[in-house]
């Protein structure tokens, strides 16, 4: 029975000393690997922020430059007809869409599918609008008719998807 009294005296301490640095050592290690983590989302943040802002930049400018008004005033020239400027308006809209698909990865889903509505919003507005006049009229009327149905709108397409991706930003910061 001594003996193992004996034996227990040392044993006892020995083994409250490597639990303990067990408990310590792991306690540090899990530590340490939070601290590494953190570092890695800080430095994915420093490089992803900076695109992700390009791309709602890339957005908003796309939202610009399919809106009605800025399409008539870059598109429209004297000698096209009505059929040819619709055609060339839905094929610049659909170029700019083209080019900035991707961009889609770095913005909410909910922020693209509200680029993706207003593009298609201005696309019917631009088709209705076509339809109602002859495809082989001046292509002026279609430009004034769209620009009138354009200055109705209580709020035009592009202008609600850029302030929904104006919001978004702000909400980063």
């Amino acid at each position: 029975m001594e003996v193992i009294l004996e034996i227990l005296k040392y044993i006892l301490p020995a083994l409250i000393v490597f639990f303990t640095a067990y408990f310590t050592i792991r306690i540090l290690i899990k530590n340490d690997q939070r601290k590494r983590d953190y570092e890695i989302i800080m430095k994915n943040k420093q490089i992803v922020t900076p695109v992700r802002l390009q791309a709602y930049e890339r957005l908003t400018l796309f939202m610009e430059r399919i809106s009605p008004d800025a399409l008539v005033m870059r598109i429209s020239k004297d000698n096209l007809t009505v059929r040819d400027l619709q055609n060339k308006m839905l094929q610049t809209i659909r170029s700019e869409f083209d080019h900035n698909v991707s961009q889609q990865i770095y913005v909410s889903p909910q922020a693209w599918e509200v680029v993706k509505s207003a593009r298609e919003n201005i696309v019917k507005l631009i088709n209705t609008t076509a339809q109602s006049l002859k495809p082989d009229d001046p292509a002026i009327k279609l430009s004034r008719l769209l620009l009138e149905r354009f200055m109705e709108q209580e709020q035009s397409s592009a202008k609600v998807a850029i302030d929904y991706l104006k919001r978004e930003v702000r909400s980063f910061y």
